[in-house]
């Protein structure tokens, strides 16, 4: 009831009033304006491309289900001995325990200044912590893309081994989605102040084939057929790769609307929109019974979702360009080399049929999403 991961989980009366809530003991919490929370840094552009052994057998890079096999597959591919350059690291502790006793200073965003916190046996997990000659490092891992992270779960396991150990203690914050792993390392300052963690260094990596050409995507723009607009209002959903993401988390089971919202980085707006983009595309369908809604995947989306990461991209591309609004933009953009305006978008959309689209305002706002999904295909070269 007290984990929120992100900002966007916080529940409303703490959104509206700039709460946060931090345990102090195993059953004890506080709660004020804390600045609690840190919004991601920009991604590196390209993946550094890795391979897992030959040997390995039992990790499958195709088919990632949990936060640890992520873990399994960086270590066992080199990515993390990379990223720490170290290359005699071992796993030592992870799970639950303990954080003892330790104080340390907090900034109250409503008063402009620190305020003092003491923790007592409060619980702590630790996903994983890998040590070599000159330190250990933990990792906090996770497969939901976000716009920021709660720096506690870094802070707190960063307290606790500081003092546990002689050699420098590292961490390092993993998000895996959608065939990449992206690795942030932080460091705290200043060890008694929560707010004092900076950006040491990121990378970004794959064990999958990443390479995607222009002239692949042309081809997929030259060989896609335009379908008929679905009975289904068109997306409002600017960010594709939170498309990727949700329909990843649909693969591991059918989720309710309010599981989306509880357990991920969606707020419930966030919910419907993104779920009915994904529905869009015809990768999940919406399912209705007497208590709630809840969603899957579609066999086309489970059989997306089977393909490795090149095959995967490239039929997302044909899935978004058998659309005609998104296949008469990025027609021009190929043409003239540069992103249609607003104006030319709306033109786009205007001509498409779009269902249940009629104000200006609802076009203005749709475009967004136009732009940002062209935006996703050509990054993607």
């Amino acid at each position: 009831m007290v984990k929120f991961d992100h900002t966007v989980n916080l529940p409303g009366i703490f959104a509206d009033h700039g709460l946060a809530i931090l345990p102090i003991t195993r059953g004890d919490y506080v709660i004020s304006h804390f600045d609690a929370y840190h919004k991601f840094e920009p991604a590196c552009p390209s993946p550094e491309q890795v391979s897992l052994p030959d040997y390995i057998q039992s990790l499958d890079a195709n088919n990632i289900s949990s936060e640890t096999v992520a873990l399994n597959c960086a270590f066992a591919s080199g990515i993390i001995a990379d990223f720490l350059e170290d290359e005699r690291l071992l796993a030592t502790v992870s799970g639950r325990m303990g954080t003892g006793t330790f104080d340390f200073e907090i900034t109250n965003l409503k008063r402009n200044a620190p305020c003092k916190i003491q923790v007592s046996n409060s619980q702590i997990e630790i996903d994983a912590a890998y040590e070599g000659i000159h330190g250990l490092t933990l990792f906090e891992a996770k497969r939901v893309l976000a716009d920021d992270f709660l720096v506690r779960q870094l802070y707190y396991p960063y307290r606790v081994w500081q003092k546990c150990i002689q050699k420098p203690v590292r961490t390092v914050y993993l998000v895996y989605s959608n065939g990449i792993f992206h690795l942030y390392e932080y460091c705290f300052q200043n060890p008694g102040n929560y707010n004092s963690l900076v950006l040491v260094k990121q990378g970004i990596y794959s064990i999958e084939d990443t390479e995607i050409t222009i002239a692949d995507i042309q081809q997929v723009l030259d060989t896609t057929v335009v379908a008929a607009e679905p009975d289904i209002s068109f997306p409002q959903a600017d960010n594709f790769d939170r498309v990727i993401n949700l329909c990843e988390l649909l693969a591991e089971r059918e989720l309710t609307q309010d599981d989306i919202t509880e357990q991920y980085a969606f707020d419930i707006r966030q919910t419907n929109y993104y779920a009915d983009a994904a529905r869009y595309l015809g990768l999940v369908q919406k399912k209705k019974n007497e208590f709630d809604v809840s969603y899957e995947l579609t066999e086309t989306g489970k059989l997306v979702q089977s393909m490795k990461f090149r095959q995967r991209q490239l039929t997302y591309c044909r899935m978004i360009l058998s659309h005609r609004v998104f296949h008469d933009t990025l027609h021009q953009y190929f043409d003239t080399g540069n992103l249609p305006s607003k104006g030319d978008i709306i033109q786009f959309m205007k001509t498409a049929k779009l269902y249940k689209v009629e104000s200006d305002s609802t076009y203005e706002r749709r475009s967004a999403t136009v732009k940002g999904w062209i935006n996703w295909i050509a990054g993607l070269i």
